[in-house]
């Protein structure tokens, strides 16, 4: 998750994850401050509810608590995990496993490659990250949507979740629903690096961002009949 930006407090309320990991697999203890008891107590991995970006801190008890540490189960020299597959990718030539800190450098690359690192002077880092989760839906539903005629020649990218049921690349829908990277004419458009970044190109105001990813969600809505829902958090709407 290396590039993230963001703070420690933060990881738990959505549970955080990118490139093959979630916190919620190495979080072990929350310390909140319950707004509704006015007391500070800790809480375990298992009372955070957490599941795909989601925790009760964002969801059955948003607005509640107030996250003011983080404890995390970490091993040292530990073997990464390489099951993302851009990192497989990357590593597909190298002889040896890859260590914590080459793992570390080559999602850094392959994050700026995308613009989702913070670089100054490269505009399609003028994004709130990936803008829309992926769909998690049944085998039956997923089964409806391979067999549409915009699936023909490629099946959407799947991924296990839990409960039996499948992760849906978001990013394939958009594309497959006429949104490319680098599509919008206006101040505000996606990313020609990244398909599910939607920039700002200089002076957009957040109307006009809301606007752009209601059409995006809309066009994928009618092509597919999914509804994707956003990652950002929206404050004054």
């Amino acid at each position: 998750m290396s590039g993230i930006p963001g703070t420690v407090g933060g990881t738990p309320v959505q549970n955080v994850g990118a490139y093959g990991q979630e916190v919620a697999e190495t979080i072990t203890v929350v310390r909140v401050f319950d707004t509704a008891a006015g007391d500070v107590h800790e809480m375990s991995n298992r009372e955070c509810g957490f599941y795909y970006r989601t925790s009760i801190f964002n969801s059955s008890q948003k607005g509640r608590y107030i996250v003011t540490q983080v404890s995390y189960a970490l091993t040292p020299g530990g073997i990464p995990r390489i099951e993302y597959a851009d990192l497989k990718k990357y590593f597909a030539s190298a002889g040896a496993t890859p260590t914590l800190s080459q793992v570390r450098d080559a999602v850094r690359q392959i994050r700026a490659s995308k613009a989702m690192l913070i670089t100054p002077n490269d505009k399609n880092s003028r994004s709130a990250g990936s803008f829309f989760k992926n769909p998690i839906v049944s085998p039956l539903e997923y089964d409806r949507i391979a067999s549409l005629p915009q699936c023909r020649d490629q099946q959407p990218p799947k991924y296990p979740a839990p409960e039996g049921q499948v992760k849906i690349s978001a990013a394939w829908l958009v594309e497959r629903a006429g949104f490319h990277k680098g599509f919008g004419n206006g101040r505000v458009g996606i990313s020609s690096k990244h398909t599910l970044a939607i920039v700002n190109r200089g002076g957009a105001t957040a109307a006009e961002i809301v606007q752009f990813k209601n059409k995006v969600q809309e066009g994928v809505f009618n092509v597919f009949g999914v509804q994707l829902h956003p990652e950002p958090v929206f404050v004054g709407f």
